[in-house]
């Protein structure tokens, strides 16, 4: 993790004395420790940004008491443990990033709680320091977050299937489930994304035939299904997503034709799927 050091040493447990405080930022610092539970005193504050920072310990419980707060942003740090359920208090909070962390245990299904949400980051980026390692399935509540715009719960080891209601995300412009566990097939409903431009699903173990309701998806520009177990032929609905510029499928259990429109893409490699070309 990266910092200027600036400012060393634990945050003291006073801080949870500036009632009227509005906005904490300690980012690219030196602060260490855990986050003192008497920050969930600061009743007023409607802003709260940890990161890049040495901090450890768990996500205290307390901060369910800041009613007020609008963004919630801890990422590359160490902090570790469970995502606590107190979280769905903040039913104001527009922003949840908990990325590069070392967090465990299941998303809560207090998330769903979260109505105004607009951007749920809760991933590990490749390569970054932290190591988030969520497990169990993906809580279908999620799909109550009908003002989110941003889903990425990437690169941990989430399993079970993609819950049809995530297709109720009417609003979501980028989702990210890529480098995980799950398993089942893709959700038709999916295909009720009309916003969404970036979708990632692959490196799971999903099964079945890629859904033809995909080709819904009129604003899709990439769409990655690669290094999973699917099966079947390419649906030649995918050839009605105009804006589509890039369509990754390596890596998987594919036959049948590639549609023409997809093939001039030029992101297939018929020793990915060795059935593709062949009759299902």
């Amino acid at each position: 993790m990266s910092g200027n050091w600036a400012i060393e040493g634990p945050i003291p447990p006073e801080i949870g004395d500036l009632q009227q405080l509005e906005k904490l930022f300690l980012i690219s610092t030196g602060i260490s420790g855990e986050i003192p539970a008497e920050i969930g005193n600061l009743a007023k504050l409607q802003f709260l940004s940890l990161a890049e920072s040495p901090l450890s310990g768990g996500i205290p419980a307390e901060l369910g008491n800041l009613t007020e707060l609008e963004g919630l942003n801890v990422y590359e740090t160490d902090i570790a443990g469970e995502i606590p359920p107190e979280i769905g208090d903040l039913t104001k909070l527009g922003s949840l990033v908990l990325r590069d962390n070392k967090l465990t245990g299941s998303i809560p299904t207090e998330i769903g709680n979260l109505a105004n949400l607009v951007k749920l980051d809760l991933s590990d980026s490749p390569g970054s320091d932290g190591d988030n390692q969520l497990t169990g399935p993906i809580p279908p509540e999620i799909g109550n977050l009908t003002n989110l715009k941003i889903l990425d719960l990437s690169d941990n080891r989430l399993t079970g299937p993609i819950p049809p209601s995530l297709g109720n995300l009417a609003n979501l412009e980028f989702m990210h489930l890529s480098y995980n566990e799950l398993s089942g097939s893709i959700p038709g409903e999916i295909g009720n994304l009309g916003k969404v431009e970036e979708l990632y699903l692959g490196s799971n173990r999903l099964s079945g035939s890629i859904p033809g309701e995909l080709g819904n998806l009129s604003n899709l520009e990439k769409l990655a299904l690669s290094y999973s177990e699917l099966s079947g032929a390419i649906p030649s609905e995918l050839e009605n997503l105009e804006n589509l510029r890039r369509f990754t499928v390596r890596n998987n259990d594919l036959c049948g034709d590639i549609p023409e429109k997809l093939y001039r893409l030029g992101y297939f490699r018929y020793q990915d799927n060795p059935r593709l070309g062949s009759p299902c």
